[in-house]
């Protein structure tokens, strides 16, 4: 049962939102403004001199997981051995990313999260609805950096002159929605082992 937050309350979500499970975490979250003619939605987060590592990087990945359907067929303790070490690799991966670009306290913040998009609080009523805005992600213990682009659907002023901000996702690519699909889905799980 996802955390119940002001924004999933049925009356005031269109029906395709509550498809969507939302959890309430503390995340990392890079915020950028998009400008209304979508140049900067290219490359919001100037990562465009790693991207063709990444693309080799996932390739690989695809190589060493097509390698394994393969392998397991014949030993399963070389393959359980390989995911493990792959698995390793990929944690060794995000940790160095992660150090290279760190995030700050104010970076990190309690957000209302889901596949569809997020909700957070921003300490100056500066967002508008319909604005597009670009955001990364930082999804912890994994570290896991999704980008996504979203659009504003709401904003809550508070009483301090500060707002909680309604967003949702209008361009994300299916691996970052399937990064946060297994983030929520292990939320759940560790809020029910702590039950």
């Amino acid at each position: 049962m996802p955390a119940t937050t002001p924004d999933n309350n049925p009356a005031e979500i269109p029906s395709d939102r509550r498809d969507y499970f939302r959890i309430s975490d503390h995340i990392g979250l890079e915020i950028r403004k998009l400008g209304s003619d979508g140049a900067s939605k290219e490359n919001p987060f100037n990562g465009s001199h790693l991207e063709s590592l990444r693309s080799e990087f996932r390739r690989l990945d695809q190589d060493v997981r097509a390698q394994l359907a393969t392998l397991a067929e014949r030993d399963r303790l070389l393959t359980s051995l390989i995911k493990s070490l792959n698995g390793k690799l990929d944690t060794l991966a995000r940790i160095m990313a992660f150090e290279q670009n760190p995030l700050q306290p104010e970076d990190w913040q309690d957000v209302t999260l889901s596949e569809g998009g997020l909700s957070f609080h921003t300490a100056t009523n500066s967002f508008v609805t319909d604005e597009m805005l670009a955001l990364r992600m930082t999804l912890p213990p994994e570290l896991f950096q999704p980008v996504g682009m979203a659009r504003v659907i709401s904003v809550e002023p508070d009483g301090s002159g500060g707002a909680r901000v309604h967003t949702e996702f209008t361009d994300i690519k299916d691996g970052d929605r399937q990064q946060i699909a297994r983030h929520v889905m292990r939320w759940q799980i560790r809020q029910r082992q702590k039950e």
